[in-house]
């Protein structure tokens, strides 16, 4: 990493001596700072952290881009304080080295290295940085060593995928060989439908192969909007091959657009864990903090969600409130019930600023394995991206 890092400054550095080689250079990045506080803190978070993320965005020759993006994470926890420069270098991580031809063979897209993937709000795939509210991490965004090739046009976008899950500071999470496709339809101007289906493959484990696949379905037009999305889990020792006991999951999410409010509404049922590579994360409570307390598992994998909710904008403002019911799958104990409130303030298109707090009355599994019958979470923080 040290010689990695080397390289990118010198490379910086040299650029104006340099212009007839690149053209088009861009800085590109984040900044996130976020800070937290619970009954419920869960071991080894911090309270607060920052997040820097930069690199340079350039075009090499004609449809030929290149991009480095550098991630430095760490607690304001006094962690680091005194350490020498090597000390913090060794905590600067590569998230994304990566060249992408365009126009290849008139009608393609070719992204090579490494890169992030996936929608943020996806309930299967996403690796890349999460935004807004969290528990303070620690940890750089995962990205995929990978080769993904794009078809596009106003109809589809079909991309295809092979590669590696990296993670440098991930050590807990096994690496995979990750296969996949994803093809996505514009139906109508207000009808959208994607199927999608990926296989890891780890020689190591048994089983040797693990996976899923599902679609998604969306009807947005202007005055609301509706999505039916189902996935199912597969593994075994081939590819695609249905265990006996497969997991699986069916999302409805609804809403309705009244100008300045929107209502919504959202139901999970799920059984099983389809996929760890996830970001969904309902609640600041539950999905933020009980879910690193006791893990994915112990509020997801196997539960039934319903969420109700509310946004109101004014001018640069945008209040939203929550109320949620976490059960198990089966409704065989009482629900966790939890009420949130967040306030976003969009300072322009790149800053923003929010902050929220939430509430759980804990019920059933959850009051049991966190020997407690209440959790508050207070939450703010910003977001600078350029």
């Amino acid at each position: 990493m040290k010689k990695l890092l080397g390289l990118f400054l010198a490379f910086a550095m040299a650029l104006p001596a340099s212009a007839a080689l690149v053209d088009n250079v861009d800085a590109i990045g984040r900044i996130d700072v976020i800070g937290a506080d619970s009954n419920r803190t869960p071991v080894g978070y911090p309270t607060a952290a920052s997040r820097v993320m930069a690199g340079l965005s350039a075009d090499l020759t004609e449809d030929v881009k290149a991009n480095v993006l550098f991630t430095y994470a760490t607690p304001w926890d006094g962690s680091l304080s005194g350490n020498t420069l090597n000390g913090y270098q060794d905590s600067v991580y590569l998230s994304a080295a990566n060249v992408v031809l365009s126009n290849l063979f008139d009608c393609f897209e070719l992204t090579l290295g490494r890169q992030f993937y996936g929608d943020e709000d996806s309930m299967t795939m996403y690796f890349g940085p999460k935004s807004g509210y969290m528990v303070a991490t620690i940890q750089s965004p995962m990205s995929l060593e990978a080769a993904k090739l794009t078809y596009a046009d106003d109809f589809k976008s079909v991309t295809v995928l092979a590669g590696k899950t990296s993670h440098e500071d991930w050590a807990p999470i096994s690496s995979y060989n990750i296969y996949g496709a994803d093809i996505r339809l514009n139906l109508t101007d207000a009808m959208k439908a994607q199927v999608y289906g990926y296989a890891l493959k780890e020689s190591s484990a048994d089983p040797e192969y693990t996976g899923f696949y599902g679609a998604k379905l969306s009807y947005l037009p202007e005055a609301f909007g509706l999505s039916l999305e189902a996935a199912r889990g597969h593994e075994g020792n081939r590819l695609i091959k249905e265990g006996a006991d497969a997991p699986y999951f069916v999302k409805l999410d609804a809403s309705l657009n009244m100008d300045a409010f929107t209502p919504r509404a959202a139901f999970l049922y799920q059984k099983g864990m389809v996929s760890g590579f996830s970001t969904y994360a309902p609640g600041l409570v539950a999905g933020k903090y009980l879910t690193a307390e006791l893990n994915y598992g112990g509020v997801i994998a196997d539960a039934r969600i319903f969420n109700v909710g509310m946004d109101y904008n004014w001018k640069k403002m945008k209040f939203a409130v929550d109320g949620f019911a976490f059960q198990d799958r089966t409704a065989q104990s009482a629900a966790t019930l939890e009420a949130d409130l967040t306030a976003t303030y969009q300072h322009n298109e790149s800053v923003e600023l929010f902050a929220g707090v939430g509430y759980a009355k804990l019920g059933g599994d959850l009051k049991a394995a966190t020997k407690a019958q209440d959790a508050t979470v207070y939450q703010l923080g910003t977001t600078i991206r350029f």
